[in-house]
């Protein structure tokens, strides 16, 4: 018989979390849909103050962000905010979307105002409705929103932070003061040639909220890895408590950890599953993992279950274009679709995977950096900061201090992301063209559509997995 504490912890967590994706491919809807079911429903936090911008720019079809506004407990911060950015009927198409500033090491108080409701909206609406778990995935590697964002969500109830891209050492640390309303100091990676000096960037949640605030749910971390070094590294060094890791093989989508050596992934570039076990935490399998014999093969190596990307972002409920999803599912079905893994697209650094669509094929990538996600903040001569992007125009980059060899090959991710979920902005008539990431596992196609069907829903993949 299972003890009180064996209980919880076999009942807690879910056996499938729905995957992070992109920016607004893990929606709202999206994740409102796993949770329904008892899963870890996920909504991407990047770039979500200028998706809620958007949407209201767009005429918030549906009023889902107006509602959603209104529930957010401090009214004053929200009416500048639809004052600004909503219009009613919303923009022509072939206007183009106004811009927010861009992120910054010292953020202007309503630029953090404008991210803590934005996340507050995206988790708010993933749990309307059911009491299923609602987790928000961010990236390391975009370091300057991350405060404001989880605070936003946390202020929704957000249950699980999921974050990968780097080594989020002081991300516990700042949940558990965030909870508490504490000020916080954290670590900010710089590019600098004097490595004696250490940057670092504060928030303060107490100050965007009344003197009555009650302190917050701290929500559950889990880090994604690639290595069980890093797995052990975390729960040596994290500055409070890891409560699971996503364990990530170089076969998902979107942004992988690097190779070890060169730019070609091994079997040294394999997690041992064996070595994460032994630090007794929960741990879930992703990459290739969208099958009932991966969950069952998981689930017999100790992993509570799966994390599954790409299969949900086919759904219905996904933020993606419905003609980019018709056109993956028909490149797959006549065995013409590559997903290619891309060693230099994306100003990370990191590999990232991607496939051509026919609404980018012929045509050069985006090089405007007017979002901004994902700049690199610099120290210049002075000591100053400042912010340079390689995917962006290449003379600027280039008078900040970058190198040709770091620009080249470099994509917009920031813009053709956006373009993926149909907020690409548009440039002297023309639209920015999207940027579609993908995974290399295409195999749950076949057993969820058969022959004759060319869409389905997120239910639809969950019955598949536990069938």
């Amino acid at each position: 018989m299972l003890s009180s504490l064996d209980s919880f912890q076999a009942t807690a967590y879910p056996e499938i979390i729905q995957g992070g994706m992109g920016a607004g491919v893990s929606n709202w809807r999206l994740a409102n849909a796993v949770a329904r079911l008892g899963q870890l429903g996920v909504v991407s936090g990047t770039a979500l103050d200028t998706i809620l911008i958007r949407r209201l720019q767009d005429g918030d079809t549906g009023g889902h962000m107006r509602r959603a506004m209104a529930a957010f407990p401090y009214q004053g911060v929200v009416k500048p905010i639809l004052d600004k950015w909503f219009i009613e009927g919303g923009l022509p198409p072939e206007e183009t979307y106004r811009l927010k500033p861009l992120p910054t090491v010292d953020m202007l108080r309503e630029d953090e105002e404008l991210l803590i409701v934005a996340n507050f909206v995206e988790v708010y609406l993933a749990k309307e409705g059911h009491d299923g778990m609602v987790g928000i995935n961010l990236l390391e590697k975009i370091q300057l929103p991350t405060m404001p964002s989880l605070f936003g969500a946390m202020l929704a109830g957000v249950d699980v932070v999921v974050m990968g891209g780097g080594i989020p050492l002081g991300i516990p640390g700042a949940l558990d003061k965030m909870a508490q309303l504490q000020p916080i100091e954290m670590k900010l990676n710089v590019v600098t040639t004097d490595r004696s000096l250490e940057y670092t960037r504060s928030f303060h949640p107490g100050t965007h909220v009344s003197a009555n605030q009650e302190p917050l749910k701290r929500p559950r971390f889990f880090a994604v890895i690639a290595s069980d070094v890093l797995a052990k590294t975390l729960v040596k060094k994290a500055s409070g408590k890891v409560d699971g890791f996503v364990i990530e093989h170089y076969n998902a989508g979107g942004h992988n950890a690097p190779p070890r050596r060169g730019d070609a992934y091994t079997e040294r570039d394999i997690c041992s599953v064996e070595k994460v076990a032994e630090l007794g935490l929960p741990f879930w399998l992703a990459g290739g993992c969208a099958s009932p014999e991966a969950l069952n093969a998981a689930k017999a190596r100790g992993a509570r279950g799966v994390q599954v990307g790409t299969a949900f972002a086919c759904c219905e409920e996904s933020g993606i274009l419905d003609s980019i999803k018709s056109e993956i599912i028909m490149k797959h079905r006549a065995g013409t679709l590559e997903v290619v893994t891309d060693f230099k697209a994306s100003p990370t650094g990191y590999p990232f995977k991607r496939v051509e669509v026919e609404a980018n094929s012929g045509r050069d990538a985006c090089r405007a950096c007017d979002l901004g996600y994902l700049r690199h903040v610099y120290a210049k001569e002075d000591g100053t900061l400042g912010y340079r992007c390689p995917a962006g125009p290449r003379k600027s980059y280039l008078s900040k201090g970058g190198t040709p060899e770091e620009a080249e090959g470099k994509q917009c991710l920031c813009n053709g992301l956006l373009a993926t979920i149909g907020m690409g902005q548009t440039r002297r008539g023309t639209k920015v063209q999207p940027l579609v990431t993908w995974g290399e596992d295409m195999s749950f196609l076949q057993p969820i559509l058969g022959d004759s069907k060319s869409q389905y829903t997120a239910s639809e993949v969950i019955e598949y997995l536990q069938s």
